[in-house]
């Protein structure tokens, strides 16, 4: 959130040097986030790198949890990130299909936040602001870090909505209400 990730790319890089196969898909993921830091820091040749290199190591997982909500965002960002917009998208809305907000009120918001940060990034503004309005509209857990949701704040400060700054209903949702 800091857009600072000169520290924790080479952290990321040794932990990914050695990976870990007891943490499953976690690998895969660590390595989005990586990918993550290397385009914040401005390295997009290393970011795309490491999103394919991502890709292939959560594939075979989704083969094998179809139904696994955390695995299914780390690929529709990992598409996402890779400029695979109809996979991303396709991976965002089987998400929401697999959690409904309609039958699980705590983890049917995640969905929704990959969605809109898919949307975001693939240049589907009204979706992604759909979605964000939904999240704000309601409580439940969050799709990233720990589960943390949403707020208005976070909308502020998060990198991924970067391509919603200049969208004035964007800019109302980041509107502290509390004043």
């Amino acid at each position: 959130m800091e857009r600072r990730p000169a520290q924790i790319i080479p952290r990321l890089k040794e932990i990914l040097a050695k990976p870990d196969p007891t943490l499953g898909y976690f690998n895969g993921e660590l390595r989005f986030w990586l990918g993550w830091a290397q385009e914040v820091a401005g390295n997009h040749a290393g970011a795309q790198e490491s999103w394919q290199q991502a890709r292939s190591e959560l594939e075979p997982f989704l083969k094998e949890q179809p139904e696994n909500l955390a695995l299914i965002g780390d690929l529709a960002l990992t598409n996402a990130s890779l400029g695979e917009k109809s996979a991303a998208l396709a991976l965002a809305e089987r998400a929401m299909a697999t959690v409904p907000i309609e039958k699980d009120a705590v983890g049917g918001p995640r969905p929704i936040e990959i969605l809109a940060r898919v949307a975001a990034q693939m240049g589907e503004p009204d979706r992604a602001i759909a979605a964000l309005q939904k999240l704000l509209s309601i409580s439940g857990e969050g799709a990233l870090a720990e589960n943390v949701p949403l707020t208005p704040a976070l909308l502020r400060l998060d990198p991924m909505f970067d391509p919603l700054r200049n969208d004035p209903r964007f800019q109302k949702l980041c509107e502290d209400k509390s004043k």
